[in-house]
């Protein structure tokens, strides 16, 4: 890892182990080499960093334009590889250009199929624009899944230290269980809901009854 995204990565672990430690199953699935990306619902604030403190590798995320504003969080959000998106609709051209970069760079990345948080917890459709990065970049994609988050940080309440959030990632998808050439125009609308599909297959282990 870079010097200051590792210590962020540190810092945020720390941060989940102190405040929200919950369990962490299916990190195997998560590739030790090469491009990847992560396919995550998405319902509070602290989904990123929760989720990047339980990936042991170097991470890009996206986030929206306006945050880009002169001072240190214009310098932080470049220096930990952060990609601008614009979320006023549309195909940001630009931002597709980033992700081929990072993934050439064999990083990996984290999408929320969603687009933005859900406002009761709950599973939202997902959005074309997923589609048509993950059919553009041809790479394998981890579901995950977390489970506490909105009720740790959610929309309609402040933060609560303590609750317990976890996460679930899955087994990859290649391209051809995402990706069909053959929907057409609903090529990469189709490709989001296969991958929500599989996060939404995602649960929690049972308890171990001792």
């Amino acid at each position: 890892m870079e010097p200051v995204y590792g210590f962020f990565h540190y810092l945020s672990t720390v941060i989940y182990s102190l405040a929200f430690r919950g369990e962490i199953v299916g990190q195997e699935n998560l590739p030790a080499t090469g491009a990847f990306l992560i396919a995550s619902n998405h319902a509070s604030y602290i989904d990123p960093p929760v989720l990047g403190s339980a990936v042991p590798r170097q991470l890009c995320f996206f986030a929206r334009k306006t945050l880009w504003k002169p001072g240190i969080a214009s310098w932080w959000l470049d220096t930990v590889g952060t990609i601008p998106v614009d979320r006023d609709g549309g195909q940001d051209i630009s931002a597709l250009k980033r992700v081929l970069r990072t993934l050439k760079e064999n990083k990996g990345l984290i999408l929320f199929p969603e687009g933005t948080r859900s406002p009761d917890g709950n599973l939202q459709p997902p959005k074309a624009g997923v589609g048509f990065i993950v059919c553009r970049s041809q790479v394998p994609v981890v579901p995950a899944r977390i489970f506490g988050s909105f009720e740790a940080f959610g929309r309609q309440s402040g933060l609560r230290l303590g609750r317990p959030i976890s996460i679930v990632f899955g087994t990859p998808l290649s391209p051809a269980d995402y990706d069909d050439p053959a929907d057409g125009k609903e090529r990469y609308q189709r490709a989001s809901e296969r991958i929500m599909a599989a996060i939404a297959r995602l649960n929690l282990p049972p308890p171990v009854v001792v």
